[in-house]
């Protein structure tokens, strides 16, 4: 009898050993979804005046990641708020063992830009903001010249009642995949380096709005989203851009709907958008 009790016993251990790790693994799943997730559940849960968790028993965390990791900065200081806009130099610090391109540490500070996303739905044009967030527009220009952008899809959509945007620039989503919400690696892909904010003093995010996505602050990569209708978000995205024309692609985007739903409410886009190459002009 004794040596039957501790076999379980033993199994007890075993089975809550394996529910410990698997609510680790889903939480660490969670983190992983940008922190405009868990930005709108937040912003939903106090307009509601209830505390919103996630599974696991985990609660939101300002700096969950979004798809991308590590600090960097935009400047020789840490602190985005202490660069002079334009900043004449930039900071782009390596995220993993790897060697990536990286964008030029003088930017053209003086130029002005204007980027062409060409996607399978039509074309959306941008005036990149050089003079307010510098380091940013120079990583996009950067990512742009080098086709880091070609052939991928544009992967989660926010169509939430708070926040409106089509997020794009994750390497690992190839135009020829069908995306999953499942997945544990979805929206996680990035350029191999990170650099700081700039630009949110102030910042909202109005319709035709782009701005970086990030992980919390100062892990600004390749991922950012298109804003196509006003959203309420706190002021802890770089904007670089604002959109010329296009904006009913997007909306249209988000009229179709989502394919899967992830945990914040944003999911799939059930219309694929693909982006097949980001054209810059600079003048």
């Amino acid at each position: 009898m004794a040596g039957s009790r501790e076999r379980q016993r033993q199994r007890a251990r075993e089975r809550y050993e394996r529910q410990r790790e698997e609510r680790r693994q889903r939480r660490h799943v969670l983190r992983q979804r940008l922190s405009i997730g868990a930005a709108v559940v937040l912003i939903l849960g106090l307009a509601a005046g209830l505390s919103v968790a996630f599974a696991g028993g985990s609660t939101p965390a300002a700096k969950s990641k979004p798809k991308a990791s590590a600090s960097a900065s935009a400047s020789a200081s840490s602190s985005a708020a202490a660069v002079a806009e334009p900043a004449h130099h930039c900071t782009y610090t390596t995220t993993g063992s790897g060697k990536p391109s990286l964008p030029a540490a003088t930017p053209d500070y003086n130029a002005t830009y204007t980027a062409a996303i060409n996607t399978n739905l039509g074309k959306i044009d941008i005036s990149l903001l050089n003079s307010k967030a510098t380091c940013t527009v120079n990583s996009f220009v950067h990512l742009a010249e080098t086709s880091f952008f070609n052939n991928t899809q544009c992967w989660r959509v926010s169509n939430s009642g708070v926040v409106y945007m089509l997020q794009c620039g994750d390497p690992t989503t190839s135009a020829k995949q069908t995306l999953s919400c499942s997945s544990s690696t979805l929206g996680d892909g990035g350029p191999g380096y990170q650099f700081a904010d700039e630009n949110l003093s102030g910042a909202t995010y109005k319709a035709g709005t782009v701005a970086m996505a990030n992980g919390g602050a100062n892990t600004n990569g390749s991922q950012f989203f298109l804003v196509f209708k006003d959203s309420s978000l706190p002021a802890s995205y770089t904007p670089f851009g604002t959109i010329t024309s296009g904006l009913d692609i997007l909306q249209n985007v988000a009229k179709a709907g989502t394919s899967c739903t992830l945990s914040d409410g944003s999911g799939v886009p059930k219309e694929k958008v693909i982006i097949n190459s980001v054209a810059i002009h600079k003048s």
